[in-house]
């Protein structure tokens, strides 16, 4: 898809896509997906490697309606979004595809260096129950050089329940206050039931100008972004975070995790 012209801080430059998939179904042991080192209990291991399409935010003099509560939340509708929202455009109990997050690395695809790495240890059975306490929001401290970073390889590793996901879709918005830095809009495609898969995209970011990333450095936190998770147009997710660039890694952890229902 073209890029459109874009009122928003970005190159408008778009990432080669690639995407492959591994075999459905692999015999613990087996051959592992490059550069990750799965768990026990990862038999059905599904790889896909994509990037991502860049959209614009509204053209001015555009009108977005107004979202209510109880209505279908659509991927054209978060795409048209003009600021960070304040509120979940979903319930946990919409996510009845149970697909459950176990990891969540970032790596540089410069130097390949590995920034950041988060495993979630549970049980390895998949379970078919919708998990109520999952975390949808976090925070991450990230050093002033990341904002320095051209490419980077975002990778997820989850599990679907008994349901089969079709046209699964990842929205991400990422905002500085209210201004509007780049979107990215991914295809992760078909998910098996009862499967464990890795998803790993690959993100160009925004050629910033230097008093934004100033200014994005000096107030931490204020940088955010919306991530809308979809089945066959369906929204069943949306997690929400936050990132610090500053440098003094004692006062902001590097990351922290909180429920927010």
């Amino acid at each position: 898809m073209e890029d459109r012209e874009e009122t928003t801080i970005g190159n408008g430059k778009d990432c080669q896509t690639q995407k492959e998939e591994s075999e459905d179904e692999q015999e613990e042991g087996g051959e592992k997906v490059e550069e990750m080192v799965v768990d026990g209990g990862m038999e059905d291991l599904n790889g896909f490697i994509s990037g991502g399409t860049v959209f614009s935010e509204a053209q001015e003099g555009e009108v977005v309606a107004e979202w209510r509560p109880g209505e279908p939340v659509t991927p054209q509708h978060v795409l048209w979004l003009n600021s960070y929202t304040e509120e979940y455009l979903c319930s946990p109990e919409d996510n009845i595809f149970n697909v459950n997050f176990s990891r969540f690395k970032i790596r540089d695809l410069g130097s390949g260096a590995v920034i950041l790495d988060i495993k979630k240890h549970g049980p390895t059975e998949i379970q078919d129950v919708i998990d109520l306490d999952t975390s949808r929001f976090i925070q991450y401290h990230f050093s002033p050089a990341f904002l320095a970073l051209r490419e980077i390889g975002a990778t997820l590793e989850f599990t679907v329940g008994s349901k089969a996901l079709n046209r699964f879709r990842l929205i991400e918005r990422h905002f500085f206050r209210n201004l509007l830095l780049k979107t990215f809009d991914f295809e992760i495609g078909f998910c098996i039931p009862h499967s464990r898969n890795t998803c790993e995209h690959i993100y160009c970011l925004p050629d910033l100008e230097p008093e934004i990333v100033e200014e994005m450095i000096a107030n931490p936190f204020e940088t955010r972004s919306d991530s809308f998770y979809f089945v066959n147009n369906k929204l069943i997710m949306h997690h929400k975070a936050e990132y610090s660039f500053t440098p003094q890694r004692e006062t902001y952890p590097s990351k922290q995790y909180k429920n927010c229902q």
